[in-house]
């Protein structure tokens, strides 16, 4: 698999990342060795996580996997913290529960550090330089190599990166932003990923294939055993069973039809080739459907393909994304 250098770094990834958002609840041991397994046979090596994934038990099933299935040295290891479980405070960004959740990642995790380390979200309740100062902290300690951001929006990703990049040698370039980003969501390209191309930020998408649907699954109703079946994630899949989401599928379709492929090869390959994208994340929950989601190493889309995509999926921009004078 092409490896990538992740923003204006010096670490490489592979072009399409593992998640784990569904390990240790929705996906089992099993499965999840076999995932593991068959992403680093085929080159993968950046795989994601996040301490409050299954609560907790994504890093442990991690963790126990790295012993005796994939060397520790084969992978890029992303975790995150700062989410937490409270309806009164959904994120925490303050230093002190940022260290420790990292510290409770890596004692799950079985590990001494992590590759990649991001705050899961923006927490207006602590200052943005305290929550930035854990990252900081982290990296100088050694319990993690590189640092990042994720749920930012624009202005937030750049006011972190450039308070960053404000001091050089002391505090800790931001290597990465992990957002939502698929042809159902492309709202990135507001701000986020111009802002993220300007600062050298490498863009992570997280729900390429916009939450399964773009696979085409769910064109003829919500299929027993998928992810808009479950009780945990239905509502996770229900906002992209839209008209709008529909028509855009619906082209994917013909797009893959045309080129022989599959509707989630024709998602994947769009949104992995985009300007400012390092490497989409893609949450599987078997072998199989990873598989799947890997032979898309092969393809490039024609460039009639991509602009056909782009103007049935395109967001509405105006002011002050476009120039006044054009309105």
């Amino acid at each position: 698999m092409e490896q990538r250098h992740l923003g204006r770094t010096g670490l490489r990834v592979s072009r399409i990342g593992l998640g784990t958002l569904t390990w240790g609840r929705d996906t089992e041991e099993h499965d999840a060795a076999d995932m593991l397994k068959a992403f680093w046979e085929a080159g993968g090596t950046l795989v994601d996580t996040a301490d409050v994934y299954g609560d907790g038990e994504a890093e442990y099933l991690l963790g126990r996997l790295m012993e005796r299935l994939v060397p520790r040295r084969d992978l890029v290891l992303s975790t995150k913290a700062g989410s937490v479980p409270d309806p009164e405070r959904r994120f925490d960004g303050s230093r002190g529960h940022l260290l420790a959740a990292l510290d409770a990642s890596l004692d799950r995790l079985g590990t001494d550090h992590v590759d990649l380390w991001h705050i899961h979200a923006y927490d207006a309740g602590t200052p943005l330089e305290e929550t930035l100062q854990a990252l900081d902290i982290a990296v100088s300690s050694g319990r993690a190599r590189y640092a990042g951001v994720s749920n930012f929006c624009g202005w937030q990703l750049a006011k972190a990166a450039t308070w960053q990049l404000a001091a050089p040698g002391t505090r800790t370039r931001l290597a990465s932003t992990q957002m939502e980003y698929s042809l159902l969501q492309r709202g990135v390209e507001r701000e986020v990923l111009p802002a993220a191309l300007d600062l050298g930020v490498g863009l992570l998408p997280s729900s390429p294939l916009g939450r399964g649907v773009l696979t085409g699954k769910y064109r003829h109703g919500v299929p027993d055993g998928s992810r808009g079946a479950s009780e945990h994630l239905a509502p996770f899949v229900e906002p992209y069973l839209d008209d709008t989401a529909t028509r855009i599928v619906d082209a994917v379709t013909t797009a893959a039809d045309g080129l022989a492929v599959t509707p989630l090869q024709v998602a994947l390959a769009w949104v992995r080739d985009r300007p400012g994208v390092t490497a989409p994340i893609v949450g599987a929950r078997t072998a199989r459907q990873l598989t799947a989601a890997l032979s898309v190493e092969a393809l490039s889309l024609p460039d009639e393909i991509c602009r056909a995509l782009d103007d049935v999926s395109a967001p509405l921009h105006r002011y002050p994304d476009h120039d006044w004078s054009t309105l």
